[in-house]
């Protein structure tokens, strides 16, 4: 029963990524939908559903390695906006949507997992 649910957990995470990149590395200029009318926001719900599948896709990999691994990405991909033949904008509070993203996802399962100690007898 975990193996389908894993497999489905890491192709959630390569849509992710996929759709990430693109969104992160296509010029600015390219008709791109957005589903909010503010970037942070899109930063935000990008890199939380990334952390969620991450989260779900790698279940032995400790939460504390998987949030720095992905607020890293977050700064990487800053990094490489801010290249002058990418032509996009290097905006570090771009990077700090990013990382308040995958705390919120991280928060919500350190939470969970607390319910849970405080519910056993």
């Amino acid at each position: 029963m975990k193996r389908p649910f894993l497999i489905a957990a890491r192709a959630a995470l390569v849509v992710c990524v996929l759709l990430t990149a693109w969104g992160a590395f296509s010029p600015a200029t390219a008709m791109r939908p957005h589903l909010f009318p503010w970037d942070k926001a899109e930063h935000f719900s990008a890199f939380f559903a990334l952390t969620a599948c991450a989260l779900a896709a790698f279940p032995k990999v400790r939460i504390e390695w998987i949030a720095a691994a992905l607020s890293a990405c977050g700064a990487l991909v800053e990094l490489i906006q801010g290249l002058p033949f990418v032509h996009r904008d290097m905006d570090v509070k771009d990077w700090v949507a990013d990382t308040v993203a995958v705390l919120a996802v991280v928060g919500v399962v350190l939470v969970a997992r607390l319910r849970r100690e405080l519910a056993k007898p």
